[in-house]
């Protein structure tokens, strides 16, 4: 709904026949024009007669009454279209001091100077006051037709600038509107986005998973009955050894019966003695290392999980950390030394291979934050109600901590361009919460990192 326009008018001015003749001017009688409006209805027909014409005006005789006048008609949303200012009035404010107070409170007023001298020259008071759009000046003595053509060129121009911010207003809500759904819709695609990262990550991941899974698989059929028949015949060559020392045994005490020279020479040039000192201990050597690919292959086995690989089971964390400590072994023997802290714990409803991959990353990472000397890594873990937890704690170089607040983020990455991909953190950080557990990270530069892995004994739905 339309507002009516606005004709309300402040008049500033320290003399009071100025306020009787503006009154005269804006506030006609409006019995004074019966006449004319006679007249006029003959020659052009009757018409139905705009109400409403005549101003409301408001007179103060002083700058400071004048502000009050103006704030009490901003507080009740009745503001003022115009104002008519005295520039000289003696005692108070003058009128640039009064147009600067009064624009502190409405900027939208419009203003017009009334002046016979001034203290300031136009030039002057225009810069003073950087108004050029709001601001005219009348000269005393004013002629009637100006006041009248002033106040309804400036009422207009008031209501005019009022619609335009109403509707310029409106548009801005509309823009931004459209742009709070367009930075929404933004945030939704860049979160998306990011998800089918993730997800893309995940399932290489996965498929590496799978592959190590189906590599595990093939040694352990490639290498198990190799494995088994060597390990069966340096049991029997252990047992036959034993028995060709009986015999040898034996030649010796009938080499010391008969006194051949002979037989001792030969004994001697191939060090008997040594042979049947050394050759025991090569087999005892052989069955150790026999008995250490097994448990690779075990190992091997147990980290990828290639008979259940994403089915939930109820698996021995401590196996599983154990096994991966194996497959990285050669990744921290010249790196740091590994301390375990272990506690007893329950068996936990998981996705093994999965949490084994977690713990791979977080011993690998610690591994890569030793400085030139060896450090240390330190395994930890314990039960707290529902919950089983694992630290892997280092004493390497730390992390800065405006990169902690990033660490689990996609493709981050605190090492060098080309030494790491951003994604082992990131998805251990979606392991974890995929099994409904947390994982967390506090770390001081210079003294080192520990992560904290919590992961509910039990999953529930």
């Amino acid at each position: 709904m339309n507002k009516p326009p606005n004709r309300r008018i402040l008049l500033i001015d320290d003399t009071p026949s100025i306020h009787e003749d503006f009154r005269k001017i804006l506030k006609p009688p409006m019995e004074q024009n019966h006449a004319l409006d006679d007249m006029e209805a003959t020659l052009f027909g009757a018409s139905e007669k705009l109400q409403g014409l005549s101003f409301e005006l408001d007179s103060a005789y002083g700058g400071q009454e004048g502000l009050q006048l103006l704030e009490t008609a901003m507080a009740e949303q009745q503001p003022y279209a115009l104002a008519f200012v005295d520039m000289r009035m003696p005692q108070g404010w003058d009128g640039a001091q009064t147009i600067e107070a009064l624009w502190k409170v409405d900027p939208y007023l419009q203003v017009v100077v009334c002046t016979a001298y001034s203290d300031y020259s136009w030039e002057e008071l225009l810069f003073r006051l950087k108004a050029h759009d709001r601001l005219l000046i009348l000269k005393k003595p004013f002629d009637n037709i100006e006041v009248q053509q002033m106040a309804n060129t400036l009422a207009a121009k008031w209501d005019m600038a009022r619609r335009a911010t109403l509707q310029t207003s409106h548009l801005e809500h509309l823009v931004e509107q459209r742009t709070q759904a367009l930075t929404l819709a933004s945030q939704a695609l860049q979160l998306e986005i990011d998800e089918r990262k993730q997800l893309e990550s995940q399932l290489v991941q996965s498929e590496k998973l799978a592959s190590l899974g189906q590599l595990a698989a093939g040694v352990a059929h490639e290498i198990n009955n190799p494995v088994g028949f060597i390990s069966s015949n340096l049991g029997a060559l252990d047992g036959y050894f034993k028995q060709l020392q009986q015999m040898l045994d034996a030649y010796r005490q009938a080499e010391a019966a008969m006194g051949d020279d002979q037989l001792e020479a030969l004994r001697l040039s191939l060090d008997l003695e040594f042979l049947k000192e050394d050759i025991p201990t090569l087999i005892r050597e052989s069955k150790e290392g026999i008995g250490r690919v097994v448990q690779i292959v075990k190992d091997l086995k147990d980290f990828s999980r290639v008979d259940n690989d994403q089915n939930w089971q109820w698996a021995n964390l401590q196996q599983g950390i154990d096994s991966t400590l194996n497959i990285v072994a050669s990744e921290l023997k010249y790196k740091a030394d590994v301390v375990k802290r272990y506690a007893p714990l329950p068996e936990i409803e998981c996705l093994a291979s999965q949490i084994n991959q977690v713990v791979m990353n977080l011993v690998i990472n610690a591994a890569q934050a030793m400085g030139p000397e060896r450090g240390t890594i330190t395994l930890s873990n314990g039960v707290e109600g529902e919950n089983i937890w694992l630290e892997v704690a280092d004493n390497g170089c730390g992390i800065a901590p405006e990169a902690v607040q990033k660490i689990f983020d996609p493709f981050f990455t605190t090492k060098p361009v080309g030494e790491g991909t951003g994604l082992g953190l990131s998805l251990s950080y979606g392991i974890v919460k995929k099994h409904h557990g947390t994982i967390s990270v506090s770390s001081e530069v210079g003294k080192g990192t520990t992560f904290r892995v919590v992961l509910p004994i039990r999953q529930t739905l």
